[in-house]
């Protein structure tokens, strides 16, 4: 029902104002890629296992993704965007025991047969609001979700429809893309944000942005999985709901690019309650049965990019939730930071190639920590006790450019008390990826 009530206001205000942008040069795209991560994971130390534990190795997986992403311009300042995606394969350990998920390319219910899906189908309008004439325009580059062009410095966009909630909010040049850059779950967006998604990282709804010169501000609300981590999505949007605000500034120091992104979210929807389950059984928890309607999670993030040289990038992200309520839709992290840097091969004559190298560290708020401790389980944590230790892990790649389509890449993760245990660890994980894109 929200589908249908925020679309059709939208074509009706599109087909009838202004202050529409002028018609772009690019009406139409076609662009594809796909993915294989090989990915091993080494012995390690493990006294003892419980249902949700990482196995301790030693294990090889595969995944594979590959997606035809088709944008079209049906009218000015319109842009609409329909994705088909299809993926195989399976993460090390059935993606369960580690809440930063050592492959951004799979999901905890991926299936080593090959399935499709529609992932994005989603219409972008964008109402240009004018400005001084000499930062009136910006280039756009063609990419996938982005038709080339121009367009205004001073914007109204509005998004309605199916897409990743990550599309729009959380960006970050150097650390956003598991097919391309860091693999890791919490290096790829803010750890502790519990963002609205299936389990593949995709939900409807609806987001506004809006750009002046150098600040953009942006809303959106988005549907939440009927049950946790799961495919089907809660038809009640009046009462399941994500909500996120980000506030953004570019800047230049020294003449370099940089970014600010300030992050506040809420969500509300059946989630259940550590602390109530702990009190109804003290012994082995269970959240779920603690779930009801009305509850909310709420949590903040920031987000920083920095150009240090013409090839040398830093980031760094913080980001917290207050940890009450279960996690729901994307991994159980509560506190997270993280940062690293990037670098271009140019001083060794290889101007496409890149280094990466990062460090993060994941928490729990009290009520999630006691929860596991007491034995409790959540969608993807539980050794049936808990030693508790943040989370720790190190990162680091190098993506080797072979032309102008293809980049193979040599990826290891070192990660110690995997699941914030101290029982258990360190992890050590090799990966090899390759990646094509057009």
């Amino acid at each position: 029902m929200f589908r249908r009530r925020f679309l059709v206001p939208l074509l009706l205000l599109a087909g009838s104002t202004p202050l529409l942008m002028a018609q772009e040069a690019e009406g139409w795209s076609l662009h594809g890629q796909a993915t294989v991560v090989t990915q091993s994971l080494s012995r390690f130390s493990s006294p003892y296992v419980g249902e949700h534990s990482l196995r301790p190795g030693p294990e090889r997986a595969t995944s594979f993704t590959t997606t035809l992403m088709a944008g079209w311009r049906p009218w000015t300042g319109a842009e609409m965007y329909v994705d088909a995606e299809g993926a195989a394969g399976k993460g090390v350990g059935r993606v369960l025991g580690l809440a930063g998920a050592a492959n951004g390319e799979t999901y905890r219910v991926g299936s080593t047969d090959f399935r499709a899906a529609v992932a994005r189908v989603w219409i972008k309008q964008t109402f240009d609001l004018g400005g001084p004439a000499q930062n009136q325009t910006q280039k756009v580059e063609a990419d996938a979700h982005q038709l080339g062009g121009s367009r205004a410095a001073r914007r109204l966009v509005i998004h309605v429809g199916k897409l990743s909630v990550m599309d729009i909010f959380d960006a970050n040049a150097l650390a956003h893309d598991p097919r391309s850059q860091f693999l890791n779950w919490t290096l790829m967006g803010h750890g502790a944000w519990d963002y609205p998604a299936d389990t593949r990282g995709y939900t409807w709804g609806y987001a506004a942005e809006l750009y002046w010169d150098d600040w953009a501000l942006r809303h959106g609300r988005f549907a939440e999985p009927l049950e946790a981590n799961q495919l089907e999505m809660d038809h009640g949007f009046a009462r399941a709901h994500g909500d996120v605000v980000e506030l953004e500034h570019g800047h230049s120091l020294g003449g370099r690019a940089g970014a600010v992104r300030l992050m506040a979210f809420r969500n509300t929807t059946r989630m259940g309650d550590y602390r109530q389950s702990l009190a109804e059984r003290p012994l082995d928890p269970d959240v779920a049965s603690t779930r009801a309607y009305g509850r909310a999670k709420r949590g903040w993030g920031l987000n920083l990019e920095q150009a240090l040289t013409a090839d040398l990038g830093a980031f760094a992200r913080w980001s917290w939730s207050d940890g009450r309520t279960e996690s729901w839709a994307f991994t159980e992290a509560d506190r997270s930071a993280s940062a690293g840097f990037t670098l271009k091969g140019t001083a060794w004559q290889r101007t496409q190639d890149r280094v990466g190298l990062a460090y993060v560290q994941n928490g729990l708020s009290p009520d999630h920590e006691a929860y596991l401790a007491a034995g409790g389980l959540g969608f993807l944590l539980g050794d049936g006790r808990l030693s508790y230790g943040p989370e720790r892990i190190a990162e680091g790649y190098y993506a080797l450019a072979l032309g102008r389509y293809v980049t193979a890449a040599v990826d290891v993760q070192r990660i110690w008390n995997p699941g914030y245990n101290r029982d258990r660890g360190p992890a050590g994980l090799f990966a090899l990826r390759l990646h094509a894109q057009f």
